[in-house]
């Protein structure tokens, strides 16, 4: 990491004495805004999916959600104000897919054991310090590839929605082009209050959603062989590996050098408290870590920050109405969703390629690492941007072992 990169990460470390209220801006408040909007959008679907497998009635799920919102809030906020950086904090992404394979087939007090274990495995990843020796590990243009290639994918999934919704799309994506010639920093930001005002209003006959709030109802854990093996262990390592290793790999590419330590140690420590109550494994942030972290939440490196305390703030409002967030989101079309997702990913996916593509000598390393992320192959349950990350590794260590060999 070159000298600028590392004065700018101190400076935001280092600036406590900055005043939210003046760093505070609309592109970051919509970053955080739109992040919390794709998190409920996606895991947050798929986490509804498993409760209905599971025979989990829309009450006991809405304390879920509350459990997992209030404690990815707090961290969020917790991190950005500490570090003074964009940390935003969400559930884990690739737990609730694994929450609808093997869920059905548990007794929920072994599934809260199992959450247990999971953040008790990670939170001693975490006080170890080997987290942060790993990342040491990987070069800047196999980060760079590997977060090119998570967003490149999850960009491109904005415009399948041409094959089912080709007016509405197009439409609005000829709006976002025009916004962003007229006024550039808040483009999306009119793009996203137009979509909710005429999503919201359309919705119902424009009556407002109904207030319910959730029902916290704890559970005493349970453990089982079958329960932390088919549960707790891959969880742990699909989070350590599918959300903390991308999104701190996603923050240290945008000069945001942050200690692994303290944020598995604060996550982990959400994770504990969310579990009693339902919560999966609260993590770091991946994809949506790129729309606080990015310049399009405020050119400024050291107001990002902002973005995090939003997403935490938008977070902890999701907790208190848990059970309107369902509703909300069955309403706004989900390929309204991605297009807006993709959109907000676009300056983020650009510079990932282009710190990738301007790497030197290990281009061609960062090249696979794209290439075999941006595949989306899973391999033991564990997710493509772990395997492309290894890939590059191996990619780069291969080419200087080679290089010296030759020199010899």
């Amino acid at each position: 990491m070159s000298a600028p990169a590392n004065t700018r990460a101190a400076e935001n470390a280092g600036s406590h004495g900055r005043s939210l209220m003046r760093d505070a801006s609309a592109s970051a408040i919509a970053a955080g805004f739109l992040a919390v909007l794709v998190s409920n959008a996606g895991p947050l679907l798929i986490f509804l999916q498993s409760a209905r497998a599971m025979g989990v009635s829309e009450a006991v799920f809405s304390g879920w959600v509350a459990a997992i919102s209030l404690t990815a809030g707090l961290a969020s906020i917790g991190l950005s104000l500490a570090f003074r950086a964009p940390v935003l904090v969400a559930w884990s992404a690739p737990g609730v897919v694994l929450l609808g394979t093997v869920g059905p087939g548990l007794p929920f007090p072994d599934i809260v054991g199992a959450y247990l274990v999971s953040a008790g495995i990670i939170l001693l990843v975490g006080l170890s310090g080997l987290f942060d020796r790993l990342l040491s590990l990987v070069p800047p243009a196999v980060a760079s590839g590997m977060m090119a290639g998570i967003l490149f994918t999850f960009g491109a999934s904005a415009m399948s929605g041409f094959a089912t919704a080709p007016i509405m799309v197009g439409v609005l994506l000829l709006a976002f082009v025009v916004l962003s010639v007229i006024t550039p920093r808040f483009a999306l930001i009119w793009l996203l209050a137009g979509v909710l005002i005429l999503t919201f209003a359309a919705a119902d006959g424009g009556q407002g959603a109904p207030r319910v709030f959730p029902q916290l109802a704890p559970t005493w854990p349970t453990f089982s062989v079958t329960a932390l093996l088919g549960l707790a262990l891959p969880l742990a390592l699909t989070t350590l590996t599918g959300q903390f290793l991308a999104g701190l790999a996603i923050l240290r590419a945008h000069d945001f050098r942050l200690p692994a330590r303290p944020i598995l140690v604060v996550a982990s420590l959400a994770s504990f408290a969310g579990a009693i109550f339902g919560g999966i494994t609260t993590a770091l942030a991946s994809i949506t870590m790129a729309l606080g972290a990015s310049a399009e939440a405020h050119p400024d490196p050291c107001r990002r920050y902002v973005a995090g305390v939003a997403t935490g703030s938008f977070f902890v409002l999701c907790a208190l109405f848990a059970g309107t967030i369902g509703w909300a989101m069955l309403r706004i079309p989900a390929e309204l969703i991605a297009l807006l997702a993709g959109l907000a990913l676009l300056g983020a996916i650009a510079k990932g390629l282009t710190d990738m593509l301007g790497s030197g000598a290990d281009m061609q390393a960062g090249m696979l690492t794209f290439i075999t992320t941006a595949s989306g192959v899973t391999i033991f349950d564990i997710g493509s941007a772990f395997w492309g990350i290894l890939v590059g590794i191996v990619a780069v260590h291969a080419a200087r072992l080679t290089q010296r060999l030759r020199g010899a």
